[in-house]
């Protein structure tokens, strides 16, 4: 879409009937899913890169704020936090008393350090020495990179379910809590900072939308198109060859397929050095996900999107990412959405999404048998609700996506729905980079490359690559599209 808006010609290349990827539409009769990102935050980003479009994302799509931000059941416990400071005083004190204070604090501190991290996560890292720089250094104190999203979480609050519902966030990353750098604590910061935002339609019409803009601008998208092979002359991509036996050319080429598939499937092994296969499986790989899409017959009187927390939460997550095997007691992630958007399901019934986090393709898992165990389990865990207790007896149309489908149906590499890990070595530069080390005039977008999983720094990851372009052409960076009429309007972005 940026390049479009600057006067590029893009064919976009897409091996699936519909573009997205994992934020794509699933359609089953007349229900409509997101395969899967369930919500937005930050619709800031979204506007910025509209308007340095030349356009007014509020003319593509209606987002609708979330609040709570989300139900979290512990046990007999539910903890429902609102961006809403009254509301979220009152949740907390009633919840757990004395505990406000501790969410000033962790509002205040983190919200420090993400002013100072934002910059990081908007250069792109393609030196060493992109690391001596001025945002790098005043962020460095403020990093916590060294310490773990959990251990930062302890800092503010006591009580374990507290800390629970502060760094479950790290999921979104694929990582433990208790893993995961200190420094993503700012994950559940922007959620109570900026809100949780739903598009009338679900989350795949950002896709959409964006779409409609690159058509605007004279770009074309081919859908059920693969790409077969990245061409490679002389250490330069020179163009695609499809997998309808048709070659074509181009100056540059940008992958936003999974890295992992991408570097293991569309090209010559003999035109890599850094990411050959061998190479690539020594590296370390996000958790994976389970996934029910449930067409149902009624309505559904749940919040918007829940987490039923595992009695040992964090024997769960050592399961999915350490051990390496299926929970006996796991926790899953259930989206509500037909009781604020009536577009995804026909009239009095509803789309309802179930995730569960499960151990990535590496393990010793034969998904073939352990597929309609899993579903069965999970079913279970969502009849103890009363709202469920017959939710078998209402299920018009259903899907399952496991990890073997996530690589076979998706091509995402070992099932690991969110990508590389976020380690510390495999972050900012040693993270792959925007400009693909290993080919000249290839480009990376997505969450494999800087600065990684989750829909705001993926599409920051775009316009990081959208401006390493314009400057292999001498072409000035756009950040904001300098159009007075467009930037002085006044009409909200959300309601």
């Amino acid at each position: 879409m940026l390049l479009s808006a600057q006067g590029y010609e893009v064919n976009v290349y897409e091996k699936q009937p519909v573009i997205g990827g994992r934020t794509s539409k699933l359609t089953l009769g007349d229900y409509s899913f997101d395969v899967g990102p369930t919500f937005f935050m930050m619709p800031s980003i979204l506007e910025e890169l509209f308007q340095m479009s030349g356009r007014r994302l509020q003319d593509y799509m209606e987002l609708q704020e979330i609040d709570p931000l989300y139900t979290l059941k512990f046990g007999d416990l539910t903890f429902s936090p609102s961006r809403n400071k009254e509301k979220m005083l009152a949740e907390m004190e009633e919840k757990f008393p004395g505990s406000f204070s501790g969410y000033e604090q962790f509002m205040k501190i983190e919200g420090e350090k993400f002013d100072r991290v934002t910059p990081l996560l908007q250069q792109p890292f393609t030196k060493l020495t992109d690391f001596i720089t001025g945002n790098m250094v005043r962020a460095l104190p403020k990093l916590n990179a060294l310490d773990t999203v959990y251990n930062r979480l302890s800092t503010y609050f006591k009580d374990e379910r507290l800390k629970w519902a502060f760094s479950f966030q790290a999921k979104y990353l694929g990582m433990s809590p208790w893993e995961c750098p200190g420094t993503f604590t700012i994950l559940s910061y922007l959620e109570h900072r900026y809100g949780l935002f739903h598009p009338i339609g679900g989350v795949n019409q950002l896709c959409k939308a964006m779409a409609s803009v690159i058509e605007e601008y004279g770009g074309k998208i081919h859908t059920g198109t693969g790409v077969q092979r990245v061409l490679v002359e002389r250490g330069k991509a020179v163009g695609v060859k499809l997998e309808n036996g048709e070659t074509v050319m181009s100056d540059d080429v940008i992958i936003n397929a999974d890295f992992g598939h991408a570097v293991t499937n569309l090209f010559d092994q003999a035109d890599l050095k850094k990411y050959r296969k061998e190479n690539l499986e020594k590296k370390k790989l996000s958790c994976s996900t389970f996934m029910l899409y449930l067409g149902v017959s009624k309505p559904l009187n749940l919040p918007h999107h829940m987490i039923l927390f595992a009695d040992d939460y964090k024997k769960n997550v050592e399961e999915m990412t350490k051990t390496m095997k299926l929970s006996d007691n796991p926790s899953i992630y259930v989206h509500n959405p037909s009781k604020l958007d009536p577009t995804l399901a026909p009239e009095g019934k509803s789309a309802l999404y179930v995730l569960m986090p499960v151990p990535n393709l590496t393990a010793d898992i034969d998904w073939n048998v352990e597929k309609e165990k899993v579903r069965e389990q999970m079913l279970a865990i969502l009849e103890k609700e009363p709202e469920l207790q017959d939710i078998r007896s209402h299920i018009e149309v259903e899907k399952i996506i496991s990890p073997l489908e996530w690589q076979n149906e998706v091509y995402v590499y070992k099932g690991a729905t969110f990508n590389l890990a976020h380690s510390l070595d495999q972050m900012m530069y040693f993270r792959p980079h925007n400009q693909f080390e290993d080919v000249g005039h290839c480009y990376l977008v997505g969450g494999g490359t800087h600065p990684g999983s989750g829909l705001p720094t993926i599409f920051e990851s775009a316009r990081i690559s959208a401006n390493l372009i314009n400057k292999q052409y001498g072409k000035k960076e756009v950040y904001f599209r300098q159009d007075e009429a467009l930037l002085k309007e006044e009409t909200p972005l959300w309601k």
